[in-house]
């Protein structure tokens, strides 16, 4: 084997953008300050590079926890000081969202990877879907200038509204808002009866709806 040739071929790249990828699932972020990822994301890193887990209110954001009944989740960490982090999630892959000033997208808590400091967030929970998800549906408003780097199963599908999805398969949207609405009528595979099915529906004439081939919660 030709260890040099090897080590040419996936040595990472060099950039000046601050979120590149070195892959499909893997993301390059070059920390100069602050910056806000999922914990446990981390793979890599150089330069001189902090993490700080953060997992209560006061010290970090609890809308990215995937609530359970046990209220227990994975919190996410503070990455600070100069160097490149190389974060990834489960060989989901990863895409990169640069919003402009007033520019936002509102993304699935467990589908967002990392965002800049400079990115506001606010979070939410949808509770009218706590009968399909323990706690709610827990989402992140992400405000920017600034880049966000969410993942997703497989390549994503970007769909315009009007359009109605499941809110399993919905990793984000931008420029339009859900309502919930639930289909008792919709039977499983075998035609039996399997009770309250939810879709989330987007109406409008802008904005988009991104949805990936896999039921998230499923």
């Amino acid at each position: 084997m030709n260890t040099d040739r090897f080590a040419s071929r996936h040595a990472p790249t060099d950039g000046d953008e601050t979120f590149s990828l070195e892959n499909n699932y893997l993301l390059d972020v070059a920390v100069d300050g602050t910056l806000q990822a999922k914990a446990g994301s981390m793979v890599a890193y150089t330069g001189d590079l902090s993490f700080t887990g953060q997992a209560s209110a006061e010290g970090g954001i609890t809308g990215f926890l995937k609530e359970a009944a046990t209220n227990e989740g994975t919190p996410v960490m503070t990455v600070e000081g100069q160097g490149h982090a190389y974060l990834a999630d489960d060989e989901k892959k990863v895409q990169i969202l640069e919003l402009g000033a007033g520019e936002s997208v509102t993304v699935n808590g467990e589908d967002v990877l990392a965002f800049e400091s400079r990115v506001s967030y606010e979070i939410d929970k949808m509770d009218s879907l706590a009968g399909a998800f323990a706690g709610g549906f827990t989402n992140v408003y992400l405000d920017g200038p600034g880049y966000v780097a969410v993942t997703t199963h497989a390549d994503p599908l970007v769909l315009e509204p009007p359009v109605s999805t499941d809110p399993s398969a919905t990793v984000a949207w931008s420029g339009t808002s859900p309502n919930v609405e639930v289909n008792k009528n919709l039977s499983d595979m075998v035609g039996q009866e399997s009770g309250e099915r939810f879709q989330m529906e987007f109406d409008g004439e802008d904005g988009f709806v991104v949805v990936q081939p896999y039921e998230e919660f499923a």
